[in-house]
């Protein structure tokens, strides 16, 4: 019923024979609008769950890792100690730098990506030890294994196998 009609109709008969007039019909429209206002508000929409970080241990502190290294990498397991003398070379000539990160990380490049990344050790129990995004589990795709950390050598490979093929196993050697 339209306004004007509620007018010209002073009084109407419900389907429950009460008898309202005009301004009871407005109060009773205003009302089912407040309530349905106020069922509106009770409903409650998802709620977005953060999903859970992997739990891991950080063996290798940081600032273990922070620095210049020279880098080289090899396919054939018998190149390693050739390798680690080529990437002892590249201190003098171009150093990887790996710079201290946010919230105990490092910043380091992915395999193609060439923006640099933060990326954490991590270990599950005694398991292998693994360099990748926080985010990510230990030993997912974007980690490399840590295959050795001592005496400023560090060799790294990558997880992801197609990743590992071409990259190989990279030795990093602390520049002095």
């Amino acid at each position: 019923m339209s306004v004007v009609q509620a007018a010209k109709s002073p009084m109407k008969t419900t389907d429950t024979g009460f008898t309202i007039g005009s301004a009871g019909r407005a109060r009773l429209g205003l009302a089912a609008a407040l309530a349905t206002l106020a069922l509106a508000g009770c409903t409650t929409s998802p709620t977005e769950i953060a999903p859970a970080r992997p739990q891991f241990t950080s063996p290798i502190p940081a600032d273990r890792l922070v620095g210049r290294w020279g880098l080289a990498a090899y396919h054939r397991p018998d190149d390693a100690g050739r390798t680690e003398a080529q990437a002892r070379a590249q201190c003098s000539n171009l150093p990887y730098v790996i710079t201290a990160g946010p919230n105990g990380t490092v910043m380091m490049y992915l395999a193609d990506d060439n923006k640099l990344t933060e990326v954490i050790s991590k270990q599950v129990g005694s398991g292998p030890v693994f360099l990748g995004p926080p985010d990510d589990a230990a030993g997912g795709d974007r980690d490399r294994q840590v295959v050795r950390f001592a005496n400023n050598v560090m060799s790294l490979k990558w997880v992801d196998p197609e990743v590992a093929r071409r990259y190989g196993t990279m030795v990093y050697v602390r520049c002095p």
